[in-house]
């Protein structure tokens, strides 16, 4: 079970302990550079909505960091609640790097790829690590199939999904989030589109909320709005994007990139993160709620 000091201290911990009260979903949106950061940012501020910055331990190696300290000095400036998460961080000896060196408020411990006993026997390591530093923690039980950047992809996952005996041990490691299986992917859904188990997700809240452990939905590319509402009422309080608030800004650079000066591009691109962002956190219910 989550420790009580870090619900009551740690800034995601307070922002999705809100959402689950008030019945809301918060962005958690992956950036690549200062332009999302900024766009980010700029759609909390103008919808008054609380925000997650998170990025892939990618932008640690990258740039040594220094995006990380970008996210956290505009989530300081916000005038917003903004917290910083690792997410998807499979290296034990990354966590322990950003744990230790990094302004994060939370770190996805992603030992997925392992068999479930190492599995589960690594995150209880290194959600006490976290916890000893202040830092909520989030992990994955069953396993979401698909791949992200920078993230090891998985395949044959037929029976992956998250079983109710999962919750339970995933709980006793002592995680504050879980991020369940219930049909969503990383990654795209191609033409059929995503084919959830709603049944499933709500027995995962249920047991979730007996312990105080917040529900995270991950895998949400090409989700449409009535979806992500059944997630959200579902018992979704963190809500992963990547691609849903970054389709616009992506479109706009391939196709202006060979005419546009790049200041330009980066202004509008910040303009293009800024707005999509801002449309889903009306979608999640969480505009106003800052």
């Amino acid at each position: 079970m989550p420790s009580a000091d870090i619900l009551a201290s740690n800034k995601i911990a307070r922002i999705l302990a809100a959402a689950e009260e008030g019945g809301y979903g918060v962005i958690a949106a992956i950036a690549y550079n200062i332009e999302h950061i900024l766009g980010l940012v700029q759609a909390a501020e103008s919808a008054r909505s609380p925000l997650i910055i998170q990025v892939f331990p990618w932008a640690i190696t990258f740039s040594n960091g220094l995006l990380v300290r970008t996210a956290a000095l505009a989530a300081k400036a916000a005038t917003v609640p903004v917290a910083i998460h690792l997410d998807h961080c499979q290296s034990e000896d990354m966590v322990r790097h950003a744990a230790d060196n990094l302004p994060f408020d939370s770190i996805m411990v992603d030992m997925s790829h392992h068999e479930k006993a190492e599995n589960l026997a690594k995150t209880k390591e290194l959600v006490a690590y976290c916890h000893e530093r202040s830092l909520a923690t989030e992990a994955e039980p069953g396993r979401i199939e698909g791949g992200e950047d920078g993230i090891a992809d998985t395949v044959d996952l037929t029976g992956m999904l998250t079983t109710p005996e999962e919750v339970d041990e995933f709980i006793d490691t002592g995680v504050d989030f879980l991020a369940p299986a219930f049909g969503n992917v990383h990654g795209e859904y191609g033409a059929r589109g995503p084919v959830l188990e709603y049944d499933r997700l709500d027995s995962i809240y249920r047991s979730c909320k007996k312990r105080g452990v917040r529900v995270v939905l991950h895998g949400t590319n090409d989700f449409e709005e009535d979806v992500m509402a059944k997630c959200v009422r579902g018992g979704v309080s963190k809500i992963n994007v990547n691609k849903l608030v970054l389709d616009e800004y992506n479109e706009y650079l391939k196709a202006a990139a060979p005419t546009t000066s790049l200041t330009k591009l980066m202004e509008d691109g910040v303009d293009k993160v800024a707005k999509l962002t801002e449309l889903w956190m009306h979608r999640c219910g969480s505009a106003g709620k800052a």
